[in-house]
């Protein structure tokens, strides 16, 4: 027996199955969004964790802003009319 009652060769037929719907293509896409997922999701609860440490040692969160939301200063343009 294998998985909860399914054998391996169900297991074999069912991915097969898959494949043969999906194709390899869209697989490797709905794979890699899964991946990015699960990846953003343990960010998430690392952070988390992180802020309730903070709060249970009474430090307060760091308030420095996102590096790419930053405002970038635009160079001056002199202007060549003089009076």
């Amino acid at each position: 027996m294998g998985f909860g009652g399914i054998s391996l060769w169900q297991l074999l037929i069912i991915l097969l199955i898959v494949v043969l719907v999906f194709g390899t293509k869209r697989l490797k896409g709905i794979g890699g969004d899964l991946g990015g997922a699960v990846k953003g999701f343990r960010k998430a609860m690392d952070d988390g964790e992180k802020e309730q440490d903070n709060k249970k040692l009474g430090a307060e969160s760091p308030t420095e802003p996102d590096a790419k939301f930053e405002e970038q200063a635009e160079p001056s343009e002199k202007s060549s009319n003089q009076a």
